[in-house]
């Protein structure tokens, strides 16, 4: 297997319901072996539902992708061997002889890795918008959202004040 430096995202697939029992086991076994370099995070994609039965409203964590476990990895011949034969586990997601990495889209679109943004402004400043439709425009920011990556900015557009929601990365100071 080729040797890459950079942990990427793979899918394995599981038996159904066992996502839990693969996922523990390969974390104890990652954990035994002194793995941590190669296997360096597992996770089960869950969601938040809220679920009315019997007119009880109740919140319930499901499993987006039952069947499959994501695992922040290093392929290696050892860490390829130990995911593989996890018991529960029935092999990578892609060819059967190499794993296929997620794609930085794909890592993104599921909110697997959660990338957390230092901003160098605040409510009140002016900034100016430097990529999207409204790129060139200035306004000020009335509130910032570090959450979900999102700035409220008010631009003046044809004499009146207009609030633009935008992304973080969106803006930059007006200087």
């Amino acid at each position: 297997m080729a040797e890459n430096s950079e942990a990427r995202w793979y899918v394995v697939h599981t038996y159904s319901g066992y996502e839990n029992k693969v996922a523990t086991d390969l974390a104890t076994v990652v954990e035994n072996r002194g793995m941590q370099d190669l296997i360096q995070d597992i996770k089960i994609p869950m969601e938040t539902v809220t679920e009315i039965k019997d007119d009880k409203v109740r919140e319930v964590e499901r499993k987006i992708f039952p069947g499959y476990v994501l695992i922040k990895m290093i392929v290696t011949n050892d860490s390829w061997y130990v995911v593989r034969n996890i018991r529960g586990c029935t092999g990578f997601v892609g060819p059967a002889s190499k794993p296929v990495p997620l794609t930085d889209a794909e890592v993104a679109a599921l909110g697997v890795e959660k990338h957390s943004v230092q901003v160098g402004y605040s409510e009140g400043d002016t900034v100016k918008i430097i990529s999207g439709p409204l790129e060139g425009y200035s306004g000020v920011i009335k509130s910032i959202d570090l959450a979900n990556n999102n700035v409220c900015v008010v631009l003046s557009m044809f004499g009146r004040e207009t609030p633009v929601e935008l992304e973080l990365d969106q803006i930059s100071l007006d200087v």
